[in-house]
């Protein structure tokens, strides 16, 4: 039987256990943080569920980051209301929080916009949900977003191990948050605050329990990943490359990532990493933003095209195999059809794996929002479709640059037809392989066939009935 505790800590079992629903948005990070909210409120009490009908509370885990972000957020909640007032009719309770980055940016607005809201709280308080939904509890709407006052990492709640294993062979662990940056397109450093930095033993500790529960792979993350330090047993500072390092010798931990990166904190030792470590994945995110050097100062990137082509020789130099990935926002303000060509340059000097790209949305409160010279909405959706194309090109032609070619694939889950399984390359593509090859949790070394729109092919994966290929 299931067991929860109801408001004063008295144990439920059975159907009388809480459920939560959580709904994500955004990054990799919301993921995570998502995780670490169900493991605060399954201590308190708490099983998830699938379906939001289902649940008692409602949290939505939100991002700012995207244009209209909170627009949308409410238009959710207006639904949600309506859920919650069928409930009261039927003389059943539900409770709504809203946390992430909208609920930092928002705060108060989210509790007088949204009725049916009880909670808002954000990212850097969400270890302290079962306090908030106890005051909650009392009849009191809650707003937790002061992310000032402690520390977050150290009171981070443990997860356990049944938890863990929900979780599948490859999971994110969060090792910092906040950026320093200011880029000046960017709310990160007004909803997720300064960079911190999570501590080496914490770290280590939690990846450790990962790998116990049958994780295989691990993604660091933070906003500003590459940023991150601590100090060794011994007292001695150490980077994002000697945090690798350190993770490698971890037993039956087979591969390592981490997102997302800033060029000016690229150093030497986390390149060497790369060079020397085979659990380090030849694939790496270093967003660039423009190729035009006059729209990177506009944007405080503080480094130059050149710049970030140099740094790109350095690291190929110690990993000739590194898929390369970007970010890209075009029609930021002031930027003219030579810079977007500057743009196009550099994405065709560089050659990129995989890539995201936006068109610049002003973001209130940064100061690209109220600079001058925005572009018009229809410049930038062309410059978009352009830009997209040849990203586009460059993803298929890396795909298929693959075929023929042997590589080492992490079997995470069965496919969609009998016979399948599904895995990841080096390279963070989706690989389909013949179930032949090993179970969850393995690495098989398989020789890619062919290519697929989103997928890579292995020899043998194609052994279905005719109907079910056309069907894939």
């Amino acid at each position: 039987m299931t067991e929860g505790r109801d408001d004063r800590g008295v144990a439920q079992t059975g159907s009388n256990a809480r459920k939560v629903f959580i709904k994500t948005y955004g990054c990799q990070m919301n993921v995570y943080d998502s995780q670490r909210m169900g493991d605060a409120l399954g201590s308190d009490g708490y099983q998830p569920t699938e379906t939001m009908e289902d649940a008692d509370l409602i949290l939505l885990n939100t991002c700012h980051i995207r244009e209209k972000a909170a627009e949308k957020i409410y238009s959710e909640l207006g639904r949600i209301r309506l859920l919650k007032a069928e409930r009261a009719n039927e003389g059943r309770e539900l409770r709504v929080g809203v946390a992430g980055c909208v609920a930092q940016a928002e705060g108060h607005e989210i509790i007088a916009r949204a009725p049916a809201v009880d909670l808002v709280i954000g990212p850097q308080t969400y270890h302290r949900l079962p306090q908030a939904l106890a005051k909650v509890a009392r009849g009191e709407r809650v707003v937790d977003i002061d992310h000032a006052v402690e520390d977050k990492f150290d009171h981070l709640p443990a997860s356990q191990a049944g938890q863990i294993r929900g979780r599948g062979v490859a999971a994110f662990l969060t090792v910092q948050e906040g950026c320093d940056k200011f880029c000046t397109f960017c709310v990160v450093p007004y909803t997720r605050g300064a960079e911190v930095s999570r501590p080496l033993a914490q770290i280590l500790e939690e990846a450790r329990r990962l790998v116990a529960a049958g994780v295989r792979e691990i993604t660091l993350l933070g906003q500003n990943v590459n940023a991150w330090e601590s100090s060794d047993a011994q007292g001695r500072a150490i980077g994002l490359g000697g945090l690798v390092r350190q993770l490698a010798e971890i037993p039956n931990l087979l591969r390592l990532r981490y997102t997302t990166s800033h060029p000016r904190d690229m150093d030497d030792a986390l390149i060497a990493a790369h060079r020397d470590l085979p659990a380090l994945m030849p694939y790496l995110h270093l967003p660039v933003q423009s190729g035009s050097d006059r729209i990177l100062k506009a944007m405080n990137r503080r480094h130059t095209a050149a710049d970030y082509l140099r740094l790109l020789d350095r690291i190929r130099a110690a990993r000739p195999d590194i898929a390369l990935s970007g970010d890209f926002i075009v029609g930021f303000p002031g930027e003219t059809d030579a810079d977007f060509e500057d743009t196009l340059t550099l994405i065709r000097e560089v050659g990129y794996a995989s890539a995201f790209s936006f068109k610049y949305s002003p973001r209130p409160g940064t100061p690209g929002a109220t600079m001058e010279g925005h572009v018009d909405e229809g410049v930038k959706d062309e410059r978009l479709q352009h830009l997209q194309a040849l990203l586009r090109d460059q993803q298929a032609a890396f795909a298929r640059a693959q075929v023929g070619r042997r590589m080492p694939v992490l079997i995470e889950k069965h496919g969609r037809h009998p016979g399948q399984m599904i895995g990841r390359s080096p390279f963070l593509i989706p690989v389909v392989l013949p179930a032949s090859a090993g179970a969850i949790g393995a690495v098989a070394e398989v020789r890619i066939e062919s290519v697929r729109p989103n997928s890579l092919m292995a020899e043998g994966a194609e052994a279905m009935p005719e109907a079910m290929r056309l069907r894939a």
